[in-house]
């Protein structure tokens, strides 16, 4: 997200989009050609790539087609857009899979996806300063470019690697799994990048540019943003409470189907219909409601984006408490829809925050950061954190299994509460 973020404050936004969807297009279609494990996973993670491109790319274009009143709207919009999409693929490739086989709906559902990047490439870019070449772009990231990034990014790789060593080591001895290994990794990932960031600080301090002068022509230039962006304490607070409030909301989503047939003895279908419908329906209106909102409150107070955001969370936190310990599953449906309609009110205000404090020509770049930094630090630790409790409590405590995963599943709101409360503190 971050390099394909930066490619696209650098090139053109919508030829790094046309990429990105061609990409997970095409190789949504190898799937279904694999004869092993690891073919599928290249084709996995090149998806991922594909994505990873399109995300910050795509919401940076958006709010140029947008006046600043309407933005929040336009993004929730968008994030709603993504959920439908994903809901009709996964039902889609259902159907498929049960008629023809499982490859044959990797097969067809790439397929669109070549006619949507071709659309992609026709979309209007608003004119911007004129790119850099690619050749001069990748001259100066080959000689000072490269050496400062390798400087103060010094942090990030060292921990990484030794992450990564520690994680596998004690998942091969079998001291821990290999999702705690995972999760293990990803905390030394978390701790380089805020290390990174505090070494960034005093650079930031001394620099004088004005933001909307930062031109963004190369990994140098990249790192002047990020230094102007570090001045402004919002967006500090944004990255943080963002990492927080996607530990829940990616974490409730992941243990969701096990928690519903743990605790209540629901099917796979009935997991379907209870949860992922009206889940969806809470989410959809959610968004849509926060988004708007968040517009009309911007309109009469610079902070009211921030507050909606923030809102959401201390509002959903006990909502989806009540989730998690009721029985009764007569409440079952609208908690589901109230925690998911609270839970989505920041997927547009929260972006349009950050478009709101960072200068044009590096939107790309920075949203592509707060993904980078809030899928590492939030769902990528949840799930495997959550099973570990819940396994932890039933051999410790000796709780059932069901009973287990509902205490262990107490963090999340836990954690979006406090995450709420920090973004709240980008109103100082």
């Amino acid at each position: 997200a971050l390099p394909l973020g930066v490619l696209g404050d650098l090139r053109t936004r919508r030829g790094v989009i046309a990429w990105g969807v061609g990409v997970w297009s095409l190789f949504t279609s190898l799937g279904g050609a694999v004869r092993g494990f690891w073919q599928l996973f290249v084709c996995r993670a090149m998806v991922g790539v594909g994505e990873a491109g399109y995300g910050p790319v795509s919401q940076a274009l958006i709010t140029e087609y947008f006046s600043e009143k309407r933005r929040a709207l336009a993004l929730g919009i968008y994030s709603v857009g993504m959920a439908l999409g994903g809901v009709l693929g996964v039902w889609l490739g259902g159907l498929l899979a049960e008629a023809y086989g499982w490859r044959y709906a990797f097969l067809w559902l790439g397929v669109p996806g070549f006619l949507l990047a071709v659309l992609a490439s026709q979309l209007r870019e608003p004119r911007r300063h004129p790119p850099t070449p690619i050749l001069t772009t990748l001259r100066r990231f080959t000689t000072t470019g490269l050496r400062t990034a390798l400087h103060y990014a010094a942090p990030l790789l060292w921990l990484g690697a030794l992450g990564a060593v520690v994680g596998g080591t004690l998942s091969l001895g079998r001291i821990l799994t290999a999702d705690m290994g995972a999760a293990l990794f990803g905390a030394f990932i978390g701790l380089g990048v805020v290390w990174t960031v505090v070494r960034l600080v005093p650079v930031a301090l001394r620099r004088t540019s004005a933001a909307g002068e930062v031109a963004a022509t190369a990994f140098e230039d990249f790192i002047e943003a990020a230094t102007t962006v570090l001045r402004v304490p919002t967006l500090i607070w944004v990255f943080v409470g963002g990492a927080l409030v996607t530990f829940a909301v990616n974490g409730l989503i992941a243990w969701a189907a096990s928690f519903m047939q743990r605790v209540h003895g629901f099917s796979v279908s009935d997991v379907g219909r209870e949860f992922g419908l009206w889940a969806l329906a809470g989410g959809a209106l959610g968004a849509l409601v926060g988004g708007r909102f968040a517009d009309r409150l911007f309109e009469r107070w610079p902070g009211g984006r921030i507050a909606v955001s923030g809102a959401g969370f201390l509002l959903g936190a006990p909502v989806a408490v009540w989730l998690i310990l009721s029985d009764n599953l007569k409440l079952f449906v609208p908690l589901v829809f109230g925690t998911y309609f609270l839970y989505t009110w920041y997927n547009g205000p929260l972006s349009a925050v950050i478009f709101d404090v960072v200068p044009a020509a590096v939107r790309s770049s920075v949203m592509g950061a707060f993904l980078l930094f809030s899928h590492l630090a939030g769902d990528a630790v949840a799930p495997p954190l959550i099973g570990y409790l819940s396994d932890r409590l039933q051999l410790v405590w000796h709780l059932s299994p069901d009973q287990a995963l509902r205490r262990a599943m107490l963090l999340l709101p836990t954690v979006g509460f406090v995450g709420g409360l920090v973004i709240l503190l980008g109103l100082r």
